[in-house]
């Protein structure tokens, strides 16, 4: 396969898990916005910027982290390069370049999506069509992934494009607890309180994870169970443990086909031997914040292996 057809459907898979995290993220921010408990002391929507590591881009426009600002900018805005928006374009870009690589439903779900964009212009008139545009950037995030799962043969295209999508999914998921852990609860608020919560419970939902918490602990939502949930469980889809099985299996694939290994697949292994040895207690004696920066850093290295070992 040439690098430029691998790249692109590395980066389709990533554009398009990327805009649905956006979306998760929003959904449960407005949600958390509307609380009766949020009576202005806590910091919502300054925290969706942070998840989405776009706080100097956002600084650089807006003066204010409010919900029509930011909405706006990780939704809508062309000036934003990770905006729901500019993923969708992105994606259906890079799904035009390698378009015989795809199978027609994928190239339907994708095209069909950013096709229906445009209806939407500048953003829902209201906050119910916002979350029903919400709802339907997860649901065409869904409907691609869904049909290349069923539909693409089990061969280096689809290997690279599991890549992208687990790749992305890492982050996201490890920006979302970090950002819970750092910034979303208000200084006076006590750790433990209903706001504390209703936030965690609210972290658990934006990861369609609040069954399979209550389903693997049979017991109230706490903080270092969420985090053994999302970070050690392999069970559980989005969890940093599952996204490594999946990174490791997917590289050695793609190294058998090729007939070497290389730096992309040892750093994998690495990483999925930190993670399968880490104990949550280690984790919060050590420090949450600590033990995600490490991971994310070592998941952004991991990415540039990749870029130079397959995509350049």
């Amino acid at each position: 396969m040439l690098s430029r057809t691998a790249d692109n459907l590395y980066w389709l898979s990533r554009y398009v898990e990327r805009a649905e995290c956006l979306a998760r993220i929003l959904e449960v921010t407005q949600r958390l916005s509307t609380l009766p408990i949020a009576t202005g002391a806590t910091n919502e929507w300054e925290s969706a910027v942070a998840t989405a590591g776009c706080v100097h881009a956002f600084s650089e426009v807006y003066d204010e982290a409010n919900e029509e600002n930011v909405t706006e900018f990780l939704c809508f805005s062309t000036a934003n390069p990770s905006s729901i928006r500019n993923c969708i374009e992105m994606a259906r870009t890079n799904a035009r370049a390698v378009r015989t690589a795809l199978t027609v439903e994928m190239w339907d779900a994708i095209n069909g999506t950013w096709l229906e964009l445009k209806r939407f212009g500048n953003g829902p008139s209201s906050r119910e069509e916002f979350m029903r545009f919400l709802r339907w950037v997860q649901e065409s995030s869904l409907r691609f992934d869904g049909s290349a799962y069923r539909t693409m043969l089990r061969n280096d295209s689809y290997w690279f494009s599991r890549l992208g999508v687990f790749l992305e999914r890492a982050d996201n998921t490890a920006r979302i607890l970090d950002v819970k852990y750092h910034l979303l609860l208000p200084d006076k608020e006590r750790v433990g309180g209903p706001l504390d919560y209703f936030q965690w419970a609210a972290i658990l939902r934006s990861v369609s994870a609040l069954t399979a918490y209550h389903w693997v602990y049979k017991e109230n939502v706490q903080p270092w169970l969420i985090a053994d949930l999302l970070i050690l469980k392999d069970e559980m889809p989005r969890s940093l443990a599952s996204c490594y099985v999946n990174i490791v299996e997917n590289l050695d694939k793609i190294a058998k086909a090729y007939g070497r290994q290389g730096p992309a697949q040892r750093g994998a292994r690495d990483i999925r031997t930190k993670l399968e040895n880490s104990r949550v207690e280690e984790i919060f004696q050590e420090g949450l914040h600590e033990f995600i920066e490490d991971f994310i850093l070592a998941n952004h290295k991991l990415g540039s292996a990749v870029t130079e070992q397959y995509l350049m």
